[in-house]
This record gives C-alpha cells, sequence and structure tokens, in this order.
C-alpha cells in the first residue's frame, strides 16, 4: 500500500487501483487480463476420456482414446508415459509427428491420432499398467493431463473337472474335485452343483483360490452333477458336468459279494474246461510217437529180407528147403518184437520135401 489520499483512494502498487464510485470507472486499471483476481475464463488444454479403464487382449491391439480441446489452432505437443517407479515415456509428438526415438518394444506397435489417442498394437503382457497423457499448446497458459488403466490378460480355456474317482463311498472323510484349464491369466473359479452356484455348507471347503472344492464327510445328498465356472476380465470357460455317484455302504457291500462270486465261477469253469483239452492233446501226440517208431521198426525188418533174396546162390534156387532155413536164418529179428502168433490148422506151411538117406557107394541121381 503506498498511501491514502482524502481517505478515499486506496492504491495497490503491484496489481490494480481500487477507486470510489464518486470517481467513476474511468479509474479501474488492470496490469495484466490473466492477473490472480481477474474475472476473465482461464486459457487452457481440456481432456477428456470416454473410458478410464481397458481390458485388452494378449496380441490383439487396444485404443487409448481421448479427446482434447482448446482455443489455439496451433498443434499440439503430446506425450504418453506408462506410470512406473520410474515413468517409462511410450511416445512423444508434435501432432501426429513422433519426436525423438522409439523405444525397441514399442518400434512398429505405436500409433497417433489427431485428438491424441494411441493406438497399441500386438498386447503384449507387460503393456498393463496405467497410462498418463500430457497435452500442451504454446499459446495455452495450463498443460492438460488425463489418465487411462490398461490391463492385458490371456483368454480362458475350457476348463475341467479332475476326480480320482467318479464314485464314492457314503460317510468317506473327504472327497476333492479340481478344476483345471490350460490358459487364462488372472482366473476367478466359481462351483455349481447341478447348475446353481454352491449354497454355504460347513461341509464344502474351497482352496484359497476357489479352485479345489472338498467334500467332508460324504453323504447321500451330495449325489449330483458338478462343475466349475473359470473367468478373466476378457473372457469366461465352463466346464462340463461330472456325475458323483455316492454309494451306500451297505449296497457296496452287495455288489462286491456279487461280483466276487460271479468271478469265482468264471475261473472254475475255465480251469475245468482247461485240463481236458490239455490231457486229450497230450494223449494224440503220444499215439503220433509212437505210430511213427512202428512204422520205422517195420522198414527196418523188411529191407534184409528184400536184399538177400537177389543174392541166392544157383544151388540154393535149386533146392527151395535149403533156400527157406537160410533165410529164415539170415533175417534178423527186431528187438522186443512180440513172439508170432501160433499158425492156424488151416494155414498152408511152407512147402515140405522128404529126404531120404543116400545109399553107400552110389551117386545121387543114379537108378538103383
Amino acid at each position: 500500500m503506498a498511501g491514502l489520499t482524502n481517505g478515499c483512494n486506496i492504491k495497490f502498487a503491484t496489481h490494480f487501483t481500487y477507486l470510489s464510485p464518486k470517481q467513476g470507472a474511468e479509474g479501474l486499471t488492470l496490469p495484466s487480463p490473466r492477473g490472480p483476481l481477474s474475472t476473465e475464463p482461464l486459457e487452457g488444454v481440456n481432456i477428456t476420456s470416454p473410458v478410464r479403464l481397458i481390458h485388452g487382449t494378449v496380441g490383439k491391439p487396444a485404443l487409448l482414446s481421448v479427446q482434447y480441446s482448446s482455443t489455439s489452432s496451433d498443434k499440439p505437443v503430446v506425450k504418453w508415459q506408462l506410470k512406473r517407479d520410474k515413468p517409462v515415456t511410450v511416445v512423444q509428438s508434435i501432432g501426429t509427428e513422433v519426436i525423438g526415438t522409439l523405444r525397441p518394444d514399442y518400434r512398429d506397435r505405436i500409433r497417433l491420432f489427431e485428438n491424441g489417442s494411441l493406438l497399441l498394437s500386438d498386447l503384449q503382457l507387460a503393456d498393463e499398467g496405467t497410462y498418463e497423457v500430457e497435452i500442451s499448446i504454446t499459446d495455452d497458459t495450463f498443460t492438460g493431463e488425463k489418465t487411462i488403466n490398461l490391463t492385458v490378460d490371456v483368454p480362458i480355456s475350457r476348463p475341467q473337472v479332475l476326480v480320482a474317482s467318479t464314485t464314492v463311498l457314503e460317510l468317506s472323510e473327504a472327497f476333492t474335485l479340481n478344476c483345471s484349464h490350460e490358459n487364462g491369466t488372472k482366473p476367478s473359479y466359481t462351483w455349481l452343483k447341478d447348475g446353481k452356484p454352491l449354497l454355504n455348507d460347513s461341509r464344502m471347503l474351497l482352496s484359497p483360490d476357489h479352485k479345489v472344492l472338498t467334500i467332508t464327510r460324504v453323504l447321500m445328498e451330495d449325489d449330483d452333477l458338478y462343475s466349475c465356472v473359470v473367468e478373466n476380465p476378457i473372457s469366461q470357460g465352463r466346464s462340463l458336468p461330472i456325475k458323483i455317484t455316492v454309494y451306500r455302504r451297505s449296497s457296496l457291500y452287495i455288489i462286491l459279494s456279487t461280483g466276487g462270486i460271479f468271478l469265482l465261477v468264471t475261473l472254475v469253469t475255465v480251469c475245468a474246461c482247461w485240463k481236458p483239452s490239455k490231457k486229450s492233446g497230450k494223449k494224440r501226440k503220444l499215439e503220433k510217437q509212437s505210430s511213427l517208431e512202428y512204422m520205422d521198426q517195420n522198414d527196418d525188418h523188411l529191407k534184409p529180407e528184400a536184399d538177400t533174396l537177389p543174392r541166392g546162390s544157383e544151388q540154393e534156387r535149386k533146392n527151395p528147403m535149403a533156400l527157406y532155413i537160410l533165410k529164415d536164418k539170415d533175417s534178423p529179428e527186431p528187438e522186443e518184437n512180440p513172439a508170432p502168433e501160433p499158425r492156424s490148422a488151416t494155414e498152408p506151411g511152407p512147402p515140405g520135401y522128404s529126404v531120404s538117406p543116400g545109399v553107400p557107394g552110389r551117386s545121387p541121381g543114379l537108378p538103383i
């Protein structure tokens, strides 16, 4: 304050001079149209965005859409950053013309639009995070800022329920079902019984991530269809229902005893049919072997006789009795052959000849 004049005039040297209404409006002086006490609207960049959260899919593009407004017609300076402990500059441009060199992991994946929007192609899991855009224009006093959150996920593949067995005995201590799937990030699990979400039951225990369901002290009412639903921000998968059968203990004993009796009868029948078949086969083999040995013995017996007949001398041909006796002596007797059967009365014997002793002093064949 510089001083007072007539108790009415107050002068602020740094900003403006205020005059009383009696002195008229011509005494009002504003050193700057953008001064701190100016009533004129402030000029700056205003940025809006239709969404604050975008769910992206690995390998696909994502558009970080913004729109800015300004009273200036100059090209804006746009800067996109990925907020980390140390911010990472994604791209910086004047209008749509990129300034500087892009990072290797963003090369050939970046596109800028005139309204300041950013298109990221071929999304990677590392692209997930909070993106901040700053837009400034030379003639504007203030720089506009906006943040957009981007998530990147892998779609959920179809899940399936895995169990050690689809049957369980009543009053068993625990029965476990596992919801399994090959692909998918950030999964959340929901269990269904007969197509409806599981009711609150102290016997139904879920793992911290709800992936595993354990039924404690199994009851007959647990006999039902079970399935699981897996979802993440971009996809959802539901397994085929699996039937869990609960047997009463008495029913199980009947089934086991009946099955055991049937198995025993089957085994006895098979053994009874198999043994006679084995004996008859062995008997046929022995008979065949004996027949072959008998044929070999007959061949050995007949061969010497056939070889002896042509070798008889002329004297033997003249004397049939001598030939017969010679053959009888020379023919080998087969070993272990049974004794010859006695001839019947009607069977003709070998020809017989009466031989009278020769008269001494006479040669045979001369008349007496």
